[in-house]
């Protein structure tokens, strides 16, 4: 059950920092024709899917979405993406998260897009804690948080509705 004093943000709020955030990749690449999102499966392929969607609606970008699969509890496995890596050559990417918590998913993705030469590298968070045990951070984030080691961020996609609260 969620508890109101427990939401971080709303719907609502969400789409706002999913808009912000999509005019901030557009103004870093607005002298591109096309760019690769690639979002972290599962909750950060659904935030990037948003965001490709505000992208395609307030810019002449050509998006390209980019499905990233780790094993988020062992990301030293081989890390798969759901287009080859030839399509993102000498492009620029974002890679999308939906928590940037201790940095561990992150850092890894970032390392298996540079082992292509990429045009712009960039990372995108809708919320940005404060526990970082990597080097990580996030280019574009939606909010930051300093939480507790014990809270947990939850990001629901869910119904047409994004929701983000603490547990």
């Amino acid at each position: 059950m969620i508890i109101a004093d427990n939401i971080i943000l709303t719907d609502s709020q969400v789409a706002q920092k999913i808009r912000r955030i999509a005019f901030q990749i557009y103004e870093s690449n607005s002298n591109e024709t096309d760019i690769i999102i690639a979002g972290i499966a599962n909750n950060g392929y659904l935030f990037a899917e948003k965001i490709q969607a505000v992208l395609a609606e307030i810019s002449p970008l050509k998006i390209e979405l980019c499905k990233v699969i780790i094993d988020k509890k062992n990301p030293i496995t081989p890390i798969t993406t759901s287009i080859d890596s030839n399509q993102y050559q000498n492009k620029s990417l974002v890679l999308v998260d939906d928590v940037l918590n201790s940095g561990t998913t992150l850092i890894y993705a970032v390392k298996h897009f540079l082992d292509v030469p990429l045009k712009r590298f960039k990372t995108a968070v809708l919320v940005n804690r404060n526990h970082k045990k990597y080097p990580v951070k996030a280019d574009f984030k939606g909010i930051s948080l300093s939480t507790s080691t014990k809270e947990h961020v939850v990001v629901e996609f869910k119904n047409n509705e994004t929701l983000v609260y603490l547990t």
